[in-house]
Formats: structure tokens, C-alpha cells, sequence
């Protein structure tokens, strides 16, 4: 999920992997399995050749798609997440790499599939727009980019990355790539529901204004939240 400072709040990514906060269990993105999105991509047959899993993080999603026998890079700007994600991933045979996602110089004309699991929604708009413009340098014609990014269905008043609307996907990313499907999903976080509750309960003054945020992120089933998320598809020309 790390990207770049501009993030919102101006997250020090690195700061928060060399602090221990993953080991801690307090870095939501970090659930210790690939997220289930992706797994159902990957058996849908909607992965192929060489991957690039941008903002890989401490690496679950890289491992297994390596596991599966793809090719994978996994780019982070947080040389403390490469560290933690080359130990996760022992012998297997991933180039994990630090690198800015806005530009990614030397990567041009490699892939066949990007990986954007929670990454879009930590962009500001202008990065948005250099982000997209170097996954496209960074694909093969015909490559297929997949986005997974929080939704406005996820409350605004919880704190968290930005909510991306259709209309934003549609026009940013439909700039330079040919969407080819866009629906409603879920993403899983580690945080346990009782911990969630609590931040809602903080966030929110009223219960049925509580009781709606929480109905709309449910539990995983390993004792963490499940946050409305866009799931994206689209091809490079």
C-alpha cells in the first residue's frame, strides 16, 4: 500500500516500518495473507506474464503470486517494507526494488500485469496523473492494470486514505487506460472490529450514525474489517 509523502497527512512510510508498527499488528494494510480480491483475479485467470505489484509493502501479495509461478517486481518507496518483505519471502525469487511510483525509471516496457492494491486512493490528484502516466510506460501494449482503492462508501469521517469516486476512476484513469470493468468490493484490514468500533464510536456523534459506518464494513472472517473498496480492470492500447 506505501506510496510516495504525498499520501494524505504526509505518512512517513518508512518511519512507520523501521518503528516495528507492522509487527505491532498496527499497520491496517497488513492482514499476513495476499488480500482475497486478489485471489479471486489471480483464479479468474486474469493475471498473466510479468507482474508488477506497485506499492508491494511487506510483500503478501508479491509471495503469492510468485508461489503461482509469475514473474513478479515489487516496487515500495520504504527500503524497511522491502527488508521485512524479502525475509517473508525466503526463496522465492522476487525482485523487490525501491522506487518512486510516480516516475519508476527503468522499468519502462515490462509488464504484462500491474498490481495496484491500495496505492490509487494515497495519491493526490496531480499524483494520480504522474502515477498513471508511468505504470502506462512501465506496461506492455495490451498489459491490464487492476486497482483496488477505498470507495466513498467507506464513511468520511473515519480517518484514512482518500474516498475515490467512479467518476475520478473513469476520468484519470480513463485518460491513458481502457477500463474494462468496475464494481464494488471488499478489502481486508487487520484492525479487529471491537478496535474499529472504537475509532467509530470517537468519529461519529450519534449511534445510528455509528451503527451505519459499521454496517458498512464487515468483519473478514480472520477477525479483522472489511472496507468498501472500487475493484478495477483496464488495458493498456
Amino acid at each position: 500500500m506505501t506510496t510516495t509523502s504525498s499520501a494524505p497527512g504526509h505518512l512517513n512510510f518508512e518511519e512507520l516500518y523501521q518503528n516495528d508498527s507492522a509487527a505491532n499488528g498496527d499497520i491496517p494494510w497488513d492482514i499476513g495473507r495476499p488480500q482475497p480480491v486478489l485471489v479471486d483475479i489471480v483464479e479468474a485467470g486474469e493475471v498473466r506474464g510479468d507482474v508488477l505489484d506497485i506499492g508491494c509493502g511487506l510483500g503478501d501479495n508479491s509471495i503469492f503470486l510468485a508461489a503461482r509461478g509469475y514473474r513478479v517486481t515489487g516496487v515500495d518507496v520504504a527500503p524497511s517494507a522491502l527488508a521485512k518483505a524479502r525475509e517473508r519471502a525466503g526463496e522465492l525469487d522476487i525482485d523487490f526494488r525501491v522506487g518512486d511510483a510516480t516516475e519508476l525509471a527503468g522499468l519502462e516496457n515490462r509488464f504484462d500485469t500491474v498490481i495496484d492494491s491500495a496505492l490509487y486512493h494515497c495519491l493526490t490528484e496531480e499524483d494520480r496523473h504522474r502515477y498513471l502516466d508511468a505504470l502506462y510506460r512501465a506496461a506492455r501494449p495490451g498489459a491490464v492494470l487492476h486497482v483496488f482503492c477505498f470507495s466513498e462508501a467507506l464513511p468520511a469521517s473515519i480517518p484514512g486514505p482518500f474516498r475515490i469516486s467512479e467518476r475520478n476512476l473513469r476520468e484519470t484513469v480513463g485518460r491513458r487506460w481502457t477500463i474494462t470493468r468496475l464494481r464494488p468490493a471488499f478489502y481486508d484490514t487487520s484492525p479487529p472490529q471491537e478496535a474499529f468500533a472504537r475509532v467509530v464510536d470517537a468519529a461519529l456523534p450519534d449511534a445510528r450514525s455509528r451503527a451505519d459506518a459499521l454496517a458498512k464494513v464487515p468483519t473478514d472472517g480472520h477477525g479483522g474489517t472489511r472496507k468498501p473498496i472500487w475493484q478495477l480492470a483496464a488495458t493498456r492500447g
